[in-house]
């Protein structure tokens, strides 16, 4: 299911979705990014539809883990105020 992506795929994906030019499957799965990191996550059932014609249930659920993962880590860093070229302590919290 790996797939690279060139300079103008990434310019893309960056975009908008919607009449980006990449293969359907990444724009769905980058479709489920934003739902996923938005303030309030649904999914209604026309997009698992469409989630579902391109990926099993266990590929749903493999997506779904890695997005909390880099949703969740993004945002811890963002509270810590980590940069990541930046060697400092965490910020002490009040």
């Amino acid at each position: 299911m790996r797939t690279e992506l060139d300079d103008e795929m990434v310019e893309a994906a960056l975009g908008d979705l919607d009449t980006a030019d990449l293969p359907e499957p990444t724009v769905v799965a980058l479709q489920l990014a934003d739902e996923l990191t938005g303030d309030q996550p649904t999914l209604d059932e026309a997009f698992f539809r469409r989630l579902q014609a391109h990926f099993t249930d266990g590929q749903i659920l493999e997506l779904g883990a890695a997005l909390a993962v880099a949703s969740g880590w993004q945002r811890f860093i963002e509270a810590f105020a980590i940069r990541p070229d930046e060697e400092r302590e965490l910020r002490q919290l009040d």
